[in-house]
């Protein structure tokens, strides 16, 4: 019954996940510090040397020692820094164009990456770039390594984008001569170590600070009445630009009439282009940076989307779970009847004059598949026949070639009522099979071998088959081993996320599962679709949409309760759960033909499995990226946005928790280990849908796994001296 799991798969799902946080790691340190932040100046700043401060605005450092430069007589060089941004750089180059003027652009490199076709614009119409680091980092506070990644991830970008290098550098938050600190003139020092030519500015207009068209043009013509040449500093990107975009035109407007030239800063000096065109290898390298920066911004935007739709998806789902979970208890749950009758009626109670009347409470028959269950084989055959239902009850246990004591011990019960069956080993649905084959009732009662019953349990069970149109009823599952904080977390998610589906999938009629723990089978039903199926690893998932394409009505009775032993390692757990995943999705695709069928099986397919294929396939694939994305906006975004959401997202569960085991009569004190929940079980689950969709994928066979029982129920029966009840 076991195969090695497909452990390539874990290399797949390591790299994806390498790949994925490598991406937004890369997008949030290109969009971690953009634009005009806030910094900590000092109230005193030390000042750069007198030489530099009282020089002109462009800087050459090639050889350590300063040389600055001023722009020539009615000569302006308008600079813009930020960009290129694709809203507001195009319109500024619309700008330029109808003028016939020129500018330079000191770009962000991660906006370059982000932007080539508009970086190569830039150039194709004749100005030029220059570096404004990658992320618009400090470079005066930043550490020399940093600001040599910055320079140097700025011209890789521009190599990609556009197959140059640039010889300019405007240091961000730089403004004039004058103004420059001890530490901005270290940085500009470095800079110039490393072959840039520093530009600051003239005429700062502060444009960033929206202070309005009229008061940029204002601060650029501050000498027009003397004619001289200025540095201009203008933003193309951060924010809302309209304002700069109508200064510039009013800018030219008002000086291209008076003689004024508008050109790039390397031409009004007379130096070399401030572009030289680099090597094939370098612009492969570049070209991978462009890729990358590009796939990182684009993951971003659709991990938003993504966490939105999640988000709202999600909602609509527990609203949903709710209501239909409200509608199910007031349908189901009727006055008792008279107190002299130990249950309902399985059969209708009229009868033809001189005929007896039907059965009331049928004989019932009880199959019990085994495979090494010796922890729990006896408590599971105690539980069956400590029963009320007045029926006869037959308990057929199925061994299925154990290697322990399985068999042996159902010998060593010698009651009449129990009968043991043993074959080589085939799995369970071949097991089940050969219980149904030599079981002598018509109502089948199919019970997993590490599950128990309550006293009531069988006669609430079948008590739903006096409606001829049922064919088929669920149990409600409950986690016996719920001490450890794993015993919680599986309990809540039995509470809240099983059994409040199969309400609402009972009041839909489209129920997908009749658990292999406790259900509930009429043999003519079993015999119309062909027994218990072996061909996928999810049996009861399988059985059941059978059963439902045929029109019968498959039930959830809340009242018919079995108690589970839940695996007690997260390594059995995920085998567990594996095992499940895989198996609902080969059951999905082999009923996949119901969605397009009419009548009842129709009706089946369009109402369960867009469900199933939503909530327990697609948001679960996701689930992990949109895990790392909110950890990514935490860290690199607003913390607000990820905090609150989470925060509502844990109150909304626990508030559908609460109303779920109010409803199975359950105390609420089990939620307090709801929000670490979120951290561990959640994930793992996810995972296992991850794990489940790539062996699907890839076409891999994954076969039946074991879990190790630990006696839950043999240890409950011996300390109380009798037979497990769990009442």
């Amino acid at each position: 019954m076991r195969r090695s799991e497909p452990r390539g798969h874990w290399v797949l799902l390591l790299l994806g996940g390498l790949a994925l946080t490598v991406l937004l790691l890369l997008d949030g340190f290109a969009h971690g510090a953009v634009g005009e932040a806030h910094r900590d100046v000092p109230k005193r700043p030390v000042p750069a040397p007198q030489q530099v401060r009282s020089g002109g605005p462009v800087l050459n450092l090639a050889d350590g020692t300063p040389r600055s430069r001023r722009m020539p007589p009615k000569t302006i060089a308008l600079t813009f820094d930020d960009g290129p941004d694709p809203e507001w750089t195009p319109r500024i180059l619309d700008v330029l164009r109808r003028h016939r003027a020129h500018a330079t652009f000191f770009a962000v490199g991660a906006h370059v990456a982000e932007n080539p076709a508009l970086t190569r614009r830039v150039l194709r119409e004749g100005h030029e770039i220059g570096s404004h680091t990658y992320t618009h980092v400090d470079l005066a506070t930043a550490p020399a390594w940093r600001g040599r990644l910055e320079m140097d991830l700025t011209q890789r970008a521009l190599a990609g984008a556009a197959g140059v290098h640039t010889r300019l550098m405007r240091m961000p938050y730089s403004s004039r001569p004058d103004g420059m600190t001890a530490p901005e003139w270290r940085a500009a020092e470095r800079a110039g170590g490393a072959g840039y030519i520093v530009v600051l500015t003239d005429r700062d207009t502060e444009d960033w600070a929206r202070p309005g068209a009229a008061k940029i043009v204002q601060t650029a013509l501050a000498a027009e009445r003397r004619g001289e040449g200025a540095v201009v500093m203008l933003h193309d990107s951060g924010g809302d630009r309209a304002r700069t975009v109508a200064a510039v035109e009013a800018i030219i407007d008002r000086l291209q009439p008076q003689g004024y030239r508008f050109t790039t800063l390397t031409q009004a000096l007379g130096m070399p282009p401030a572009e030289v065109s680099v090597p094939a290898h370098e612009r492969a390298v570049g070209w991978t940076l462009v890729a990358a920066q590009r796939a990182a911004s684009a993951l971003t935007g659709t991990m938003g989307a993504l966490f939105a739709v999640a988000g709202a998806l999600y909602v609509l789902r527990l609203l949903l779970l709710l209501v239909f979970a409200h509608v199910h208890v007031r349908r189901v749950r009727r006055p008792p009847g008279p107190p002299d009758r130990p249950g309902p009626s399985l059969m209708p109670e009229t009868a033809e004059f001189g005929e007896l009347p039907p059965d009331p409470f049928p004989p019932v028959s009880v199959i019990v598949p085994a495979y090494n269950e010796e922890a729990g084989i006896a408590a599971t055959i105690a539980s069956l026949l400590d029963t009320d239902y007045p029926g006869t009850v037959e308990v057929i246990v199925v061994d299925d070639g154990s290697t322990d004591s399985t068999p042996a011990i159902v010998e060593s019960i010698g009651l009449p009522g129990v009968h043991l069956i043993r074959k080589p080993n085939g799995g369970k649905p071949s097991a089940l099979n050969a219980g149904l084959f030599v079981a002598r009732s018509e109502l089948l009662v199919l019970v997993d071998g590490d599950t128990v019953f309550q006293r009531d349990t069988i006669r609430h069970l079948v008590a739903p088959f006096a409606d001829p149109d049922v064919g088929a009823i669920s149990g409600n599952t409950k986690v016996a081993n719920r001490g450890g904080i794993l015993g919680r977390w599986q309990h809540i998610e039995y509470v809240i996320g099983f059994n409040l589906d199969r309400r609402m999938f009972d009041v839909l009629q489209c129920m997908p599962t009749v658990p292999g723990a406790i259900g509930a089978f009429r043999r003519s039903v079993l015999a119309e679709v062909g027994c218990v199926p072996g061909d996928t690893l999810a049996e009861d998932t399988d059985l059941t949409m059978a059963i439902c394409r045929t029109g019968a009505r498959v039930v959830y009775e809340e009242k018919a309760i079995a108690w589970t032993e839940a695996p007690s390692s997260l390594r059995q757990l995920w085998r567990q759960r594996y095992r499940w995943c895989y198996g609902t999705m080969q059951a999905m695709w082999k009923h996949r033909r119901s969605l397009i069928e009419s009548g009842d099986s129709g009706r089946f397919g369009r109402r369960c499995l867009p469900y199933l294929t939503v909530f327990q396939v697609l948001l679960p694939l996701f689930a992990p990226a949109v895990d790392l994305f909110a950890l990514f906006g935490l860290v690199f975004l607003d913390p607000a946005a990820p905090v609150l959401t989470w925060t509502a997202f844990v109150a909304a569960q626990a508030a559908a928790g609460a109303y779920a085991l109010w409803l199975d009569g359950e105390p609420i004190r089990p939620l307090w280990a709801l929000p670490l929940q979120q951290f561990v079980y959640r994930q793992l689950m996810y995972l296992v849908v991850v794990q489940s969709v790539v062996t699907a994928l890839l076409g891999s066979r994954l076969g039946w796994h074991t879990i190790l029982r630990t006696g839950t129920f043999a240890e409950a029966r011996e300390q109380s001296r009798g037979p497990v009840g769990y009442t």
